[in-house]
């Protein structure tokens, strides 16, 4: 399997020799998380895939005590009966539907919404709020120019590496 840095966005070149370092043969399961990961990275870039957006793809603020409720393990499972938590709810939905880790709102305006890496504020990136796409990246191949990009677990399970 893909060493330990393999939870970073990488170029699809990349992928391929640090995964035959790894396993030295192609079979039909390697040949599917190829596959998988180059379709990964041709997908459109939209604001959702770095920070919590409503279905109309509003950003999401994050709840009140939202990091504290989280941490509690009954409440890392899909649940529907606690009263009062329902932002609690709606936001840990929206937030697994992310791709990329550590993103935050630098500024929200009114047709430009900027999210920063917080591990690197030099990672910026800009979206139109009238499509939701980014103004200067197409794909998430786009992205490969920077150094340090991570992937969620959903986004792994989206390629097919297991974690």
């Amino acid at each position: 399997m893909p060493t330990e840095a393999s939870h970073k966005l990488i170029p699809m070149t990349d992928f391929v020799i640090e995964y035959y370092a790894n396993e030295g043969y192609a079979d039909l399961q390697t040949l599917r998380l190829m596959k998988n990961y180059a379709n990964f990275l041709r997908l459109p870039l939209t604001l959702g895939m770095f920070v919590p957006v409503d279905p109309n793809g509003n950003v999401l603020k994050e709840p009140r005590n939202y990091t504290a409720w989280k941490s509690l393990d009954h409440n890392a499972v899909k649940r529907n009966d606690i009263a009062g938590f329902e932002e609690h709810i709606h936001y840990q939905e929206a937030e697994k539907k992310c791709l990329f880790e550590g993103f935050i709102i630098a500024y929200n305006g009114y047709s430009v919404v900027r999210i920063v890496a917080s591990y690197d504020q030099e990672v910026e990136l800009s979206f139109n709020k009238n499509d939701l796409m980014s103004t200067a990246f197409t794909d998430i191949e786009a992205l490969t120019v920077f150094e340090d990009i991570y992937l969620t677990a959903n986004a792994l399970q989206s390629i097919g590496i297991k974690k």
